[in-house]
């Protein structure tokens, strides 16, 4: 079959950011979490390593995953978090990397609030006192931010997008969606408080308004600043589109550069292809999963979207650009496996990724195979070697687990805090 210019033209016109920043096409390497710092979450040789991967892979914006804001908030082992400029020389290396193929780099700031696992943090904290549901013993219940601690928590996420955005990053990307902090404070489940910080939709959006202002405030104009937004919890009584459709009017009054689009969190894990309930025929042929949601905002909102999640053939992607409901796609799964994957779809020569990874076959533990596979796919990159798509699930969490050894040990010893 002859290959359809169309969708390489769509893919590869350049997108001009409200603040000027010019994003030379409409592919992202989208966030996913590397987990390569070190026992100290302080970054390691093998992000820059990592990165150049995908700075050589063609997409025209390139996200870190989470960079956490605090030492003390980790969210998973390996985490980076940056609190002033004790890694700047590291950082630096990391942000060289990203950017050497010309993309747009941004960094992922992240609070993980009270998704910490048991064993990885035991002091979690939280917008109110309500524990992750359907993991008793993985997760403690956390404990209540005061209004000194979140306003401290703002100033935090300032501080480290200005030590990013010095390190060389093109800007940032503040983490609102996936039930981590900011999207505890955004739902009505997670958020019961009757201060300023809770009440009615705006209250509960206020740390987030915060925070977008004290990180613009840092960073200046010429700086990059997204914001990663639920479409929707798909939780009963939570965050849902209404709400998501609020707080997208009130971010493009705040001047954000670009939201991207997402949804679910550890409780209903839509953002990885888990649905919270089953996908109309319909949905499933057109890939995204949040597609629908960019179409129904995008009429009454004139800020870019970027949307995450299902894209998987050049002709989706480029349907929903051509559509304009989207202005960029973001490639996170396919990229672990096919880190050139965004330059093949711009020159024509790939019309889709093919590749997927290999299961157990049994079906309760093939999600947390899939996701350990895409782990190990991200460490082996980050230390020179190609991506192992054809290897048995099993040989992976050897691999992972080996990865992890000297994290945990040094927990174990109490060496990390």
């Amino acid at each position: 079959m002859s290959l359809d210019r169309a969708p390489t033209t769509a893919l590869a016109r350049p997108l001009t950011l409200p603040n000027g920043v010019v994003v030379p096409n409409r592919l992202a390497k989208a966030a996913m979490s590397e987990c390569l710092g070190d026992t100290r979450h302080s970054p390691t040789e093998r992000l820059p390593t990592l990165y150049r991967h995908w700075a050589e892979g063609g997409a025209g914006l390139v996200l870190t995953g989470n960079v956490m804001v605090d030492r003390r908030a980790i969210g998973e082992v390996g985490n980076v978090a940056v609190e002033d400029d004790r890694d700047l020389p590291l950082l630096q290396q990391w942000a060289t990397a990203a950017g050497s193929g010309g993309a747009v780099t941004l960094a992922q700031l992240n609070h993980p609030g009270r998704q910490v696992l048991l064993g990885v943090g035991n002091h979690p904290v939280a917008p109110s006192p309500v524990r992750v549901t359907g993991a008793a013993g993985v997760f403690r219940t956390p404990r209540e931010l005061s209004s000194a601690d979140i306003e401290s928590i703002i100033e935090r996420f300032a501080r480290t997008a200005g030590v990013m955005v010095r390190a060389g990053f093109g800007g940032v990307q503040i983490h609102a969606a996936h039930g981590y902090l900011v999207n505890q404070f955004l739902s009505p489940l997670t958020n019961q408080r009757t201060d300023r910080w809770g009440g009615d939709l705006e209250g509960r959006s206020r740390f987030l308004i915060e925070v977008v202002r004290a990180v613009r405030a840092e960073v200046g104009a010429g700086a990059v600043l997204a914001v990663k937004l639920n479409s929707a919890d798909f939780q009963r009584g939570g965050f849902d589109n209404h709400d998501a459709e609020a707080v997208l009017g009130w971010l493009e009054e705040e001047r954000v550069d670009l939201v991207e689009i997402s949804g679910g969190n550890y409780e209903s894990t839509a953002f990885m292809g888990v649905p919270a309930e089953p996908v109309a025929a319909s949905t499933r042929a057109r890939e995204a999963y949040f597609l629908d949601f960019a179409e129904k905002v995008r009429g009454r909102l004139s800020v870019p979207l970027m949307l995450t999640g299902g894209f998987r053939t050049a002709a989706g992607m480029a349907e929903a650009l051509e559509s304009g409901a989207v202005d960029i796609v973001g490639l996170a799964r396919p990229t672990a496996l096919e880190p050139d994957l965004p330059r093949r779809l711009l020159d024509g020569s790939a019309e889709a990724t093919t590749r997927t990874p290999r299961q157990l076959g049994i079906r309760r533990f093939d999600g947390m195979a899939n996701l350990l596979w895409h782990t190990v796919q991200l460490q082996r990159m980050g230390r020179g070697l190609p991506p192992a798509p054809d290897r048995h699930p099993l040989i992976n969490l050897a691999d992972y687990s080996r990865h992890y050894a000297p994290y945990l040990l040094n927990r174990l010893s109490g060496a990390s805090r």
